[in-house]
């Protein structure tokens, strides 16, 4: 079969790999049909590497994708602990938790130590036309939903989990830094939670203007004018009760602290290239800031259905083009140059 493969940094090729074989118990056999292209993916693109997580032979990438059953192993039950069929449209969380550590055990499956992630070395991921997955990890789609919808509840979820961390009250102020696909899903999430006002900013100015359209009240281009002064001017200086870090986690981290009100929250979800995070230590310290780790998401898929599927929340309006499976290099080239318009690629297989 047919997989778009990284071999080395901003080097992807189309390869004829091996079958995946039959499901063993627990497991489905999925012929995949959609596939987010996320900007964390562009770590490994651009540097080979995520964190300290270094790619180390030929990967298939993608962790944001839909597909439809082709065979169900033994006891194939899904996220819901109904029993699967051949044939079903399906949505994946592209983590595999071992679920039977401590924290496991007590709700937190992402942030097991044992977690297996599709497209993060040295799990394959999902640009490719079949692959197995354990059934836990999928989720029907209703026919409401398109594939494309359902490779973009894992950005849906992330966001979530963001939002829940940041325990939102009615009428209290956010921030967001980082207007790209999950910084435009925390603002939709922080306005149906009640979240008021709401202000955001990015460095490319279509992304602001797509901050306000998803809710935001404010939303302007960092690179025109000073964000933190943004704020402090709309604030009246007291600063915003919690503040999103949903960029690339350089200075804006810092620009985040300096943003929170005192006694505010500061949830952190963006990926630093560097794996270096670095703010202002006594402003952090003086105004008593709670820091939160964003660790991707969880128990999150059947909420980011209900949302999805009642349009709250109108995942296809984050697709900006769509690609063949062939012209995957083509995608990856463009996310990383930051074409003007570009929000979400999908590849569609």
């Amino acid at each position: 079969m047919r997989a778009a493969r990284l071999h080395a940094a901003r080097d992807f090729r189309i390869d004829e790999v091996d079958e995946p074989g039959d499901p063993d118990a627990g497991q489905v056999l999925i012929r995949v049909t959609a596939v987010g292209i996320c900007g964390s993916d562009l770590h490994s693109y651009e540097d080979g590497r995520i964190g300290d997580t270094v790619v180390q032979q030929p990967l298939i990438l993608g962790h944001e994708f839909a597909g439809q059953i082709l065979a169900c192993g033994d006891e194939a039950r899904d996220g819901n602990d109904e029993l699967l069929q051949a044939g079903q449209r399906v949505a994946v969380d592209p983590a595999q938790p071992c679920l039977r550590c401590e924290l496991c055990l007590k709700g937190h499956p992402n942030l097991c130590p044992r977690l297996h992630f599709c497209g993060l070395w040295p799990d394959e991921g999902a640009l490719c036309e079949r692959m197995l997955v354990p059934a836990h990890g999928c989720f029907p789609l209703p026919n409401a939903l398109s594939d494309a919808e359902g490779a973009l509840l894992e950005p849906l979820g992330v966001a979530l989990h963001a939002v829940d961390l940041a325990r939102l009250r009615l009428a209290q102020s956010v921030v967001v830094l980082g207007c790209g696909p999950i910084g435009l899903l925390i603002v939709r999430l922080a306005r149906l939670a009640g979240a008021d006002p709401i202000y955001a900013c990015d460095r490319f100015p279509w992304r602001a203007a797509a901050a306000r359209a998803w809710g935001a009240s404010e939303a302007w281009c960092c690179a025109q004018e000073d964000s933190v002064e943004r704020v402090e001017q709309l604030t009246a200086g007291r600063g915003a009760d919690t503040v999103f870090e949903a960029a690339w986690a350089d200075e804006s981290v810092a620009e985040a602290a300096e943003m929170a009100r005192p006694g505010g929250r500061v949830v952190l979800v963006g990926i630093p290239s560097a794996d270096v995070l670095s703010m202002k230590h006594s402003t952090a310290r003086r105004k008593g800031l709670t820091l939160l780790m964003s660790r991707r998401m969880k128990h999150t898929y059947p909420r980011s259905i209900r949302l999805a599927q009642g349009g709250a929340v109108a995942l296809e309006d984050l697709i900006s083009r769509r690609y063949p499976l062939d012209q995957t290099a083509e995608a990856f080239a463009s996310y990383a140059a930051w074409e003007a318009g570009v929000q979400k690629l999908l590849v569609d297989i």
